[in-house]
């Protein structure tokens, strides 16, 4: 899913607007309302089990070393951070319910029906144990290994965290047939814990409200949310989680009784399996590896890898294991189909995971993540286990399925001999640069600006229009480069025939930075890159694959916030002698409220319509001009609709544009 920030230049702040842009719709997830299972045997959860090793001090003074920063992503984090103490009661075994509320007051409560926060007083702080939890750094039971074998929360500043950075926070905890509440007022309690009244069950119940003298944002997305927690339902099967948003009434449950291969079915949907799902579940010493691969008919890796239910994006220790082994156990596999002319390929590492969905997750004691974020797992051991564990089971597998082995080692074969030819192809661009002194495509009109990062490169639909850019255009640090038609589809195409695309050489050409294993973004030439297309369905069209092929090929100029999307005009409103460049028929609606009825309305079918001075008045000057800054909010979600709306299955897409249909206005027929 792509979040789309929508600003004047030398504006107010910008408002991210949320949900892919192509069609601003509301990606809908199928969900299970089915209740989870047995409880696990109880045990011992009391005062004498929180341990605690430092205060609340320095959080409000430096947020970002606990949460990754003050942004809308660290506002979110604040969530998952109470979530992920739930799913640690649920992996314990005593939590089988979790539900969160986004209530008309910007708070949040997040509250599961595990054992409760112990209430008894602390033998060495002398405070009701939930307080320590509440008030104290490095305070929980997942520092006493009996209480949580596993857990998210390893670091166990959580929950004190998010209190630390509420401006109010209340906790209600049911236990030991009593309810017990505390208020709290930016981490420090307003009160001692009060018994106020009786339970029949057990519970912890959190609600917070961010702090606005803390972050730069304080309104919660719905989907951003359900986006985690539907990730959490599918690494912990059966777990029962509820969202519910008081502001607009939205509301998803989420429940998995297929656990991770239910998630695979998920992610693939869009997509051709080439064979059913591969499940395996490994146990060595104190690490539980869970794992379901499938390969499919595309040309893209989708790996997705967990630690205790964190989402490892940087990957780590056990990503690495598992990609060694794969490769050993692939090349094993096509020792035993080679024939004469393929006895000498061997398979490297990229070309074993070309079309491969892989979810990896893995339960183990004490993981050392870097930094409190956690994004890449850094314990050495682990490699080498994960390696053992998962080359046995692949080659089991391929061993016990022939068929299935031999129709991916074909794929992977086919793989291996188009990576030899995007070499090739790779190598004639270079040779191509080195013999013109320059790595500049002949149709890209360049800036005099030598500096990257004061530089900006449009991407424009049309000789036409990128004529009346080249003249509307300030010379000194804005490039263009016009785009004949539409770019290939690199959905459906593998990198050698990408890089035999003439639109596609001249985009990384003039980029120069790469592409693919020589992407290096250090050696970007603009800081900006902006697609401007006309606003109509063509348009549109041709900035999705635009976008899909950097999506796919040149991903850290997504993450990194490079991207960008041109928003021309549609109408030019003239009253009297004023001129008025509105966007879409709201907003040209809206203005003629406004103003009498003696106008002059003129749409604009295309960029090349506009003259020079009224493209650079409209669309590119940075005093005036609107641009929308492209970035990844949920890499999951925007790998399906890349999946759904470029690629080969057509029953998906078709009920895609049933559904969404109403959403599409302004087309031109």
């Amino acid at each position: 899913m792509f979040v789309t920030t929508h600003h004047k230049e030398y504006g107010s702040k910008c408002r991210i607007l949320g949900l892919f842009w192509v069609m601003a719709i509301t990606l809908n997830t199928h969900v299970s309302s089915e209740k989870t299972g047995k409880m696990a045997k109880k045990e011992t959860y009391d005062a004498n089990t929180i341990v605690a090793l430092e205060g609340l001090s320095a959080v409000r003074k430096r947020p970002g070393m606990y949460i990754g920063g003050t942004n809308v992503a660290g506002l979110h984090h604040l969530v998952y951070e109470v979530v992920d103490n739930s799913i640690d009661e649920a992996m314990a075994g005593f939590c089988k319910n979790i539900l969160v509320i986004i209530h008309k007051d910007g708070s949040v409560t997040v509250k599961d029906d595990g054992r409760g926060i112990p209430v008894d007083v602390h033998p060495k702080y002398k405070i009701p144990a939930v307080e320590v939890v509440m008030t104290k750094l490095h305070a929980g039971g997942k520092f006493d290994s009996k209480t949580y074998k596993v857990s998210g929360g390893l670091h166990g500043v959580g929950v004190s965290v998010v209190n630390a950075l509420s401006s109010k926070l209340t906790i209600e905890v049911c236990r030991d047939n009593k309810r017990y509440q505390q208020a709290y007022k930016r981490g420090i309690p307003e009160g001692p814990l009060k018994q106020i009244g009786k339970a029949e069950s057990t519970s912890t119940e959190i609600t917070f409200y961010p702090d606005d003298k803390i972050f730069e944002e304080i309104t919660f997305q719905f989907d951003v949310l359900a986006t985690r927690l539907r990730e959490l339902a599918f690494l912990n099967k059966g777990v029962y989680i509820r969202i519910i948003d008081e502001r607009s009434g939205k509301e998803k449950e989420f429940q998995f009784e297929g656990g991770i291969q239910s998630f695979i079915k998920y992610l693939n949907a869009n997509k051709n399996a080439l064979h059913n799902s591969m499940y395996f579940q490994k146990q060595k010493d104190d690490v539980a590896l869970e794992m379901c691969i499938q390969y499919t008919d595309s040309y893209n890796e989708l790996l997705l890898s967990f630690v205790n239910n964190i989402n490892t994006t940087e990957g780590g220790t056990h990503v690495s294991g598992f990609k060694s082994a794969l490769t050993k156990a692939m090349n094993n596999a096509l020792e035993r189909f080679s024939n004469d002319k393929t006895k000498k390929m061997k398979l490297s590492s990229d070309d074993c995971r070309e079309g491969l969905t892989v979810i990896l997750s893995i339960k183990m004691r004490d993981p050392q993540f870097e930094g409190q974020t956690k994004t890449k797992l850094g314990n050495r051991y682990i490699q080498g286990m994960v390696d053992s564990m998962v080359f046995d089971s692949l080659s089991t597998f391929l061993e016990e399925n022939p068929s299935h082995a031999k129709e991916i080692i074909t794929k992977l074969m086919m793989a291996a001999r188009a990576r030899e030819a995007a070499r090739k192809a790779r190598e004639l661009i270079r040779r191509k640069s080195v013999l013109e002194s320059t790595n500049l495509p002949g149709k890209l009109s360049d800036c005099s600006e030598r500096d990257p990062s004061k530089c900006e490169l449009y991407l424009v639909e049309g000789d036409s229009a990128g004529g009346s850019a080249k003249q509307g255009r300030n010379k000194e640090f804005q490039a263009i480069l016009p785009l004949r038609g539409k770019i290939l589809n690199v959905e459906k195409s593998r990198l050698n025939k990408i890089l035999s695309s003439r639109e596609i050489v001249a985009i990384v050409s003039a980029l120069g930075c790469g592409i693919g294993d020589e992407f290096d973004i250090k050696k970007l030439r603009y800081s900006k890159i902006i697609i401007m297309t006309d606003s109509d369905v063509d348009g549109s069209h041709i900035s999705t694959l635009i976008l899909t092929f950097f999506f796919r090929y040149m991903k850290e100029l997504v993450e990194q916030g490079n991207i960008y999307l041109a928003m021309p005009p549609l109408y030019l409103v003239k009253h009297g002698k004023k001129r008025y460049y509105v966007q879409d028929d709201k907003e040209k609606d809206a203005l003629l409220k406004k103003i009498d009825d003696k106008v002059t309305i003129q749409r604009y079918k295309g960029l090349g319509e506009m003259n020079p001075d009224q493209l650079w008045e409209t669309t590119m000057n940075p005093e005036h001009r609107s641009l929308k800054r492209i970035s990844i909010e949920d890499a999951v979600e925007a790998d399906r609709v890349f999946s759904m709306l470029m690629g080969d299955e057509v029953d998906p897409r078709r009920r895609f544009i049933e559904e969404n249909a109403h959403l599409v206005s302004n087309l031109d027929v």
